[in-house]
């Protein structure tokens, strides 16, 4: 399942060699789909790590209407999911290399991605936990 706000979207898991893009699907959030299909969202695991095309951008929270955007000083990050208690929020969120986590709704549309790689078969309760997605609340 992606982000609770796309639960009413046609999706697919994620896999390894996805061609990804940054999609605005008109339910007030944003999320990626597959480049040869923008009708479906891409779900993705908490640990998937993905590369972009060219240095990430991104929207700052206080001007999230804006049509500027920062660049990143990467162009790979590691999917995450936040704020995992708080019901009715957006979860999904990429974390750079070193550190800053920026939520996936704030990526402008157009950026293109690839899954690099799917996160490894937890061995612990807490990874597990980690890799759990945030369930549809409803």
């Amino acid at each position: 399942m992606c982000d609770f706000s796309l639960s009413a979207v046609k999706s697919r898991a994620a896999a390894v060699g996805d061609k990804l893009i940054t999609k605005n699907f008109g339910l007030g959030t944003s999320g990626f789909a597959d480049v040869n299909d923008l009708d479906v969202a891409v779900c993705v695991l908490p640990g998937t790590e993905i590369a972009f095309a060219k240095k990430m951008q991104r929207r700052l929270p206080r001007f999230f209407f804006s049509p500027f955007a920062e660049e990143s000083k990467y162009s790979v990050a590691i999917f995450r999911q936040v704020k995992k208690h708080i019901p009715h929020t957006h979860h999904d969120a990429l974390e750079t290399p070193d550190g800053e986590v920026t939520l996936l709704t704030l990526l402008p549309v157009g950026q293109e991605a690839t899954v690099l790689q799917l996160p490894a078969t937890p061995k612990t309760d807490a990874e597990r936990e980690d890799q759990r997605r945030v369930e549809t609340i409803g």
